[in-house]
């Protein structure tokens, strides 16, 4: 964000000179939701982001094609039962139904596309704005050092809904295109109609972008400790890689539970009837967990954090 642009948003400061800082100032609040817009609108504006969700919307495209090509001569894959042994479970179903794409394509992104947008963009958050030497001038304003530090967490779990849905939507678009659309069968065996397969999906989409508030935080958290925005995110993706390999070691089974991403594929059970919830509200919970625990380290670092060099 540049000075400019800090100004538009807060109006004038003091450190804008004894006559610029003449004038009421806004509230506090209006303050602070213009600071979110502003966020807003910068963060997708960046061509950095941009291209992050290109990205993620042709991920779908790619494994719908795939799958085309390769049942295109009437077989199908895993042999028509799961979706075998080394892809998405839901990938056997596609050629059946073009709406197993969103399933196939968010826990496709899952593991890796997904968490790896966010935290480029969590990363930089302050960071970024160190580096570019605007964050003194942020909080010369009135919102402080809290305030600035939600809008910067409000921005990214925008992003990560954005960036969820951008993926759902590419899938299913790609999937109405590439095979046929109907009634979906679930993973217990019953079928439900096409209306109620496309609010589930809808739901699965918004389980998978709150299954990335973890992600967020621990990006946020890592973005306070440097004043380099590539520092940060390339920290931020090298932890979130470092997990997932631990995560895979079944020497460290009692840890697993305790990961941000054990639980991440938990939204599969949306499509079980009845719905089997014991996990998706594990994840839920963790999550939330470490949302508190790295949002409160990112505040409370960022509260003792100097600025003004």
């Amino acid at each position: 964000m540049s000075r400019a642009e800090i100004t538009a948003v807060s109006g004038p400061t003091a450190a804008d000179g004894p006559d610029a800082a003449v004038g009421p100032r806004e509230p506090r609040r209006s303050w602070t939701l213009g600071l979110f817009r502003s966020e807003l609108t910068i963060t997708f504006r960046r061509w950095r982001t941009l291209a992050l969700l290109a990205v993620l919307a042709a991920v779908p495209i790619l494994v719908g094609i795939a799958v085309k090509i390769e049942t295109s001569d009437g077989s199908t894959i895993g042999g028509g039962g799961g979706g075998g042994e080394g892809g998405p479970a839901f990938i056997a179903q596609i050629t059946n139904n073009g709406l197993f794409l969103v399933f196939t394509a968010l826990a496709a992104t899952l593991p890796f596309f997904l968490p790896m947008a966010i935290g480029v963009i969590a990363g930089d958050a302050v960071a970024g704005e160190a580096s570019a030497g605007t964050l003194r001038y942020l909080l010369v304003a009135p919102a402080g050092r809290t305030r600035l530090l939600l809008v910067k967490y409000a921005t990214t779990l925008t992003f990560c809904l954005v960036a969820t849905l951008v993926v759902a939507a590419s899938a299913l678009a790609t999937g109405a295109l590439l095979f046929p659309l109907g009634d979906v069968t679930t993973i217990s065996g019953t079928r439900m109609g096409f209306g109620e397969g496309l609010l589930r999906a809808l739901l699965i989409a918004l389980v998978v972008a709150v299954s990335l508030i973890g992600v967020a935080a621990l990006g946020l958290f890592v973005s306070t400790l440097t004043s380099s925005g590539i520092a940060a995110m390339a920290t931020t993706v090298g932890l979130l890689i470092t997990v997932q390999i631990l995560d895979q070691i079944p020497q460290l089974h009692g840890l697993h539970p305790y990961f941000f991403s054990h639980y991440w594929l938990s939204f599969a059970d949306l499509m079980r009837e009845p719905v089997y919830w014991a996990d998706i509200i594990k994840n839920l919970q963790m999550q939330g967990l470490y949302a508190a625990v790295f949002g409160s380290a990112a505040w409370a670092r960022f509260g003792a954090k100097d600025i003004m060099a």
